[in-house]
């Protein structure tokens, strides 16, 4: 499926429910169901629903992705290793797009962008088996230029830049190093669009976070997940979707001024 029609200069947001997932995997059973918070997300503006099935299963199962699968009207994003047992899963199930990350079992989220340079030669085949199938096929990646010209030479058209550090960055109120990031996140879009390549950005993004990554006009797409689910503890979920959509509209509104 392909994404919504967006205005120029438009934002889209795709929400992350791995962590409602979470919450239902804590305890057992069938609540919270990750596929009714897939479906609210939608109803409250999401663009697109994102999902990783990880290889110990912590948090969405393979059943949620291939109910996802079925039941979504918008994008569905398929967050997985770049291992032979995902690439035959995506290609079974044909999501709209195929969104390789780095993954250990250590870890407890993403940490960090995909080695697409030194991964050059295991990345490449399955690449391209996932685009002979019409999946969209993103790398998750630090923000470097020399990384956006390894991610063109693989052939991906997207590239999904890991904006961890600018949060952190954030969340510690270091003005100096929120500056760097931002201009390093900011040098990667522009150069990466201007090799083609369709710029998106994601990891720990919230409310006080997203504005200045939304403002940036190269950025086509952002992929928010924990601060999503988190808010949704007070506010509710479909109230923390039309709330990342407002400030991330207002920055792209801005930015165009």
């Amino acid at each position: 499926m392909s994404p919504r029609p967006i205005l120029p200069g438009a934002l889209r947001l795709g929400v992350n429910i791995d962590h409602v997932a979470t919450v239902r995997n804590a305890r057992g059973g069938a609540h919270p169901d990750p596929i009714r918070a897939a479906l609210m997300a939608v109803e409250a503006g999401a663009d697109g629903i994102t999902a990783h099935l990880r290889e110990d299963r912590r948090h969405i199962r393979d059943a949620d992705m291939e109910t996802l699968a079925r039941v979504l009207t918008v994008p569905l994003n398929f967050e997985m290793a770049a291992t032979d047992e995902m690439v035959a899963l995506a290609i079974r199930l044909r999501p709209h797009a195929a969104c390789l990350v780095p993954e250990k079992r250590e870890e407890r989220t993403t940490e960090g962008g995909l080695d697409i340079v030194g991964g050059h030669d295991h990345l490449a085949p399955r690449i391209a088996a996932l685009g002979a199938a019409g999946l969209r096929v993103s790398l998750f990646v630090e923000p470097d230029e020399a990384v956006m010209a390894a991610a063109h030479r693989l052939g991906a058209p997207v590239v999904e830049l890991h904006t961890g550090t600018y949060c952190e960055a954030v969340a510690a109120g270091d003005a100096a190093r929120i500056a760097s990031e931002l201009a390093r996140i900011a040098r990667a879009a522009t150069y990466g669009a201007g090799l083609g390549l369709e710029i998106h950005a994601g990891h720990g993004l919230a409310l006080d976070s997203v504005g200045p990554v939304a403002a940036l006009p190269e950025i086509a797409e952002l992929n928010i997940g924990h601060a999503l689910i988190g808010e949704a503890i007070f506010v509710g979920l479909a109230q923390a979707v039309r709330d990342m959509r407002a400030a991330m509209d207002a920055a792209r509104a801005g930015a165009g001024a």
